[in-house]
């Protein structure tokens, strides 16, 4: 079953989620770039960023989610956005900057995706990439050893789950593609608050396609198990839940 996107509920943690674009647009030196594509946008909260970085630049959002899409839409009206799958973009014309912010993790074998973005770039263009390199983390693991249990196991064995490399595999591919690189790892520590944060953090993202596999009968069984689980590993302090999240990045430049 293809599962679909709730922007509110990505939203809960918009401030969180948004400060690795922040740091990934830091190291992107594009001046005044005519044309900038934002590939999966979500609900352009972040897209606008790119607007205001670049005012004279023409900006575009794609997602393949409809339901991200019209929420970009109400909230920067401003811009362009449309529904469309990255794997099958083209172009009509070279791209000055092409950022790809937590997106490519849901694309099995994405490296090989690389060159074609690459190959989208205008002569000196900017691709920024940015995809969480937590997938070790109890987050991600809790997720998978309880989907992998009866009676939860028929319905979750082919949800999509993110995936991804560490910063040195992203380098090497697109240094071999003679782009100039920088590659980094950052681990946040971000502090939540409230019933269940680390649920909530997760049903709006990586653990989402699960759980709406889930058929109703099942799904609040498996939600109050995950949740107590995500509990034992991620124990409230006097001052909130913890969440390490560490972040893979990488820009790379094409020569002019």
């Amino acid at each position: 079953m293809a599962h679909t996107w709730d922007p509110d509920r990505y939203l809960a943690y918009a401030d969180e989620r948004g400060r690795p674009f922040v740091d990934l647009l830091a190291r992107v030196r594009a001046t005044r770039p005519r044309t900038v594509v934002d590939l999966g946008c979500g609900p352009g909260n972040l897209t606008a960023l790119l607007a205001e970085r670049w005012p004279g630049a023409r900006v575009t959002g794609l997602d393949s989610s409809p339901e991200m899409v019209e929420a970009a839409r109400a909230a920067a009206p401003g811009l362009r956005f449309e529904v469309a799958d990255l794997r099958d973009w083209a172009p009509a014309e070279p791209v000055d900057v092409v950022v790809a912010n937590a997106v490519l993790q849901w694309i099995p074998g994405h490296l090989e995706l690389l060159p074609r973005l690459v190959a989208a770039l205008a002569p000196g263009g900017w691709l920024a990439v940015q995809v969480p390199g937590n997938l070790g983390e109890p987050s991600h693991t809790l997720r998978d050893q309880l989907a992998a249990e009866p009676p939860y196991d028929v319905h979750t064995r082919s949800v999509a789950v993110p995936s991804s490399h560490d910063p040195a595999a992203y380098l090497d591919a697109l240094a071999g593609l003679g782009c100039t690189v920088d590659a980094w790892e950052t681990t946040y520590l971000h502090l939540l608050t409230g019933a269940d944060p680390v649920f909530t953090w997760v049903s709006g993202t990586g653990a989402r396609p699960t759980l709406q596999a889930l058929p109703d009968d099942l799904r609040p069984g498996f939600e109050a198990e995950f949740r107590r689980r995500l509990a034992e590993a991620y124990p409230p302090r006097e001052y909130g839940v913890v969440l390490p999240f560490r972040r893979v990045f990488v820009v790379a430049q094409v020569a002019r």
